[in-house]
């Protein structure tokens, strides 16, 4: 599964995660694969399952 590196970007300025959001922005490509950066949103905290439901804006 992919989710658009845009709703992860949201969810963390939405969770006051600047910083982290900022180098998501820079460093992943537009289109994550969940499979393959598992570990990576694992240590965001994300759960590719809640952001897949959710619409990017």
């Amino acid at each position: 599964m992919e989710i658009d590196k845009l709703k992860i970007v949201e969810w963390l300025h939405g969770r006051g995660q600047h910083a982290r959001a900022d180098w998501v922005e820079k460093e992943l490509p537009d289109r994550v694969d969940t499979v393959r950066n598992a570990g990576l949103l694992a240590t965001l905290g994300l759960d590719p399952a809640d952001l897949a439901d959710q619409p990017a804006q």
